[in-house]
């Protein structure tokens, strides 16, 4: 079904795509778990069966949201490419496109599965997302694990986000609003003395997120890790220090 094999509508006019975009909006505002052909079949205004003959199961809906989704990464193939500043700033680019990919659809982050979707979008995606890195010197197993570790790493944060933001809305306290009636307690019950580091860093990292932790920070923080360490793979498989900044 991914590579178009969707059938012509029914006399309802129901299709795949209309099938799709009102199941990636019931899973942008309830989650993917509330995404059921019952409830899609009553947005839609028609019979549950109905939606069977253009879509098998969830499953298949499923893969066809996530591919969907990734159309909307990027203008064409060579976006991150054409990024100025080189293949770090492509990479910074593909970073921050799937951060927010996660932000507006967070119900990515829900999909159990240890396969990937592959399909028209997710192999544009593949692609947009490998060209910043040829013709620096890489494998091309090395290419693969460079992509892997930095969507990896965007995948992690944005996952700490959303646990964040879920427990924002069941606690009804903000991060700031938790910490201003958390940190007092905590001065009170940790032992500085016996905790010298952890108490001057938890502080200190406690007053700059205003939380427990920032995410966002995470994300970014590693991001910028993670290419400092891109550069020294280029420079060693081009024999020189320095090299792979460009």
């Amino acid at each position: 079904m991914l590579w178009g094999a969707h059938g012509k509508p029914g006399r309802s006019g129901l299709t795949v795509r209309a099938i799709v975009t009102a199941a990636i909006e019931l899973a942008d505002a309830r989650g993917l778990e509330a995404v059921s052909m019952r409830h899609l079949a009553d947005q839609l205004n028609v019979g549950t069966m109905s939606l069977y003959t253009h879509v098998p199961g969830k499953a298949e809906l499923t893969d066809l949201m996530v591919d969907t989704v990734y159309g909307d990464l990027y203008d064409d193939v060579d976006a991150p490419s054409r990024q100025p500043g080189g293949w770090r700033a492509s990479l910074g680019y593909i970073a921050a496109r799937n951060w927010e990919l996660y932000q507006r659809h967070p119900w990515l982050l829900e999909i159990v599965g240890g396969r990937p979707v592959i399909g028209p979008n997710a192999s544009l995606k593949y692609e947009a997302e490998l060209r910043p890195l040829d013709g620096l010197g890489l494998t091309d197993v090395e290419m693969d694990s460079v992509l892997t570790l930095l969507l990896t790493h965007v995948e992690g944060a944005a996952r700490a986000q959303a646990s964040a933001r879920r427990t924002r809305q069941e606690s009804g306290m903000t991060d700031v609003e938790w910490w201003v009636a958390t940190a007092p307690l905590l001065d009170k019950v940790i032992d500085a003395k016996r905790f010298p580091v952890a108490t001057r860093v938890g502080q200190s990292a406690g007053q700059a997120y205003q939380g427990a932790s920032s995410p966002e920070h995470a994300f970014h923080f590693g991001v910028e890790r993670i290419l400092d360490a891109v550069a020294l793979l280029i420079a060693e498989r081009r024999g020189g220090p320095g090299e792979g900044r460009a």
